[in-house]
């Protein structure tokens, strides 16, 4: 075993040898850092506090998600538990391990929304919780310390990337036409799937280690066999992060929403929203088929689309009906 993943492993046991305890906060903790977390609290934001807040969270999650996807295969590192079984994983994953995805999702998720409040304290408490996400993850023996120290300094780098480049951005996007817009937006998701697919035939000829799906295999916790070469992650992404841009465009078009309101209008908003979405979601994902072929593809796409226009787009547009929102004054 290489040194780098013996001096994890016990740095894994000796965190685990703190006590049980530790066990609830940490599942709390690494809670805090799924995407299925954040695809609630980014849409929060937007229906309740602020649209372009709400939807930079949301595109820069997707973005993040996405490059974690890619990277993983690039360095398809083991899993603590899928090396030594001597390790007690409290949780389970099916994708390859470095970078984690939680460490570097946080960063920019947390961060993000620390530099939109621009306040010592915001830092200070992104900073405590991107900390907890990436300890939890040791705990839980699902990330040896090396990925969650990358993790973070991906997370970092995307993060003043985001922000350096946005304001060009925009000036670049706003002399386009609409119809530009969203063509670019495709291509950009379309590109996200691109490159995880090149990245996943350059290493076709790579033989995954029988012994770590043995190990994975004999873990109590492992519900679903480990796919890590899966694209399905990287569909979802790129589906969602269509939908969201093609969605703020059109509410864009129409002069946006007002998010202010009393507490009972905001609350209205975002439980039907919440509905909408898990409709979509869970509806569509037990009606559509599952795979790694071209239709599941196609359908997953279609649906993770569905789920991004109706939370930036189709929503905005119902509670305007329902009386809950009022458009913008142009």
């Amino acid at each position: 075993m290489n040194e780098i993943f013996e001096l994890g492993i016990a740095i894994i046991l000796f965190i685990q040898g703190l006590g049980a305890w530790l066990l609830a906060p940490m599942k709390l903790a690494t809670f805090l850092g799924y995407e299925e977390f954040y695809l609630f609290v980014a849409p929060a934001i937007y229906w309740c506090f602020s649209t372009s807040l709400g939807l930079r969270l949301g595109l820069s999650l997707m973005i993040s998600g996405s490059l974690n996807s890619v990277l993983k295969m690039a360095m398809h590192g083991p899993r603590p538990y899928w090396l030594d079984p001597k390790v007690h994983p409290y949780s389970s994953e099916i994708s390859f391990g470095v970078p984690s995805g939680h460490a570097q999702n946080a960063t920019v998720v947390w961060g993000t929304l620390a530099a939109w409040l621009r306040r010592r304290w915001a830092w200070v408490a992104a900073g405590v919780l991107i900390f907890l996400i990436g300890f939890s993850r040791l705990y839980l023996a699902v990330h040896f310390p090396h990925d969650v120290l990358l993790g973070w300094l991906i997370g970092a780098l995307l993060l003043w990337l985001i922000l350096a480049l946005e304001g060009r951005l925009m000036a670049w996007l706003g002399k386009m036409k609409i119809t530009e817009q969203a063509l670019a937006a495709l291509g950009f998701s379309l590109a996200m799937i691109l490159l995880g697919a090149l990245m996943r035939l350059g290493w076709s000829n790579w033989s995954f280690p029988a012994e770590w799906a043995q190990n994975a295999a004999s873990a109590v916790t492992q519900i679903e066999p480990i796919n890590p070469w899966a694209l399905s992650g990287i569909v979802s992404n790129a589906g969602t992060f269509f939908g969201l841009a093609l969605g703020g465009l059109w509410i864009k078009s129409r002069n946006g929403f007002d998010v202010s309101g009393p507490a009972w209008q905001r609350l209205a908003r975002f439980l039907i929203g919440v509905a909408g979405v898990a409709l979509l979601w869970y509806g569509l994902g037990a009606v559509f088929p599952r795979g790694e072929t071209w239709l599941p593809f196609l359908l997953r796409y279609l649906r993770y689309a569905l789920v991004g226009l109706w939370i930036t787009g189709l929503s905005p547009i119902l509670f305007i009906r329902f009386g809950l929102a009022k458009p913008l004054q142009s």
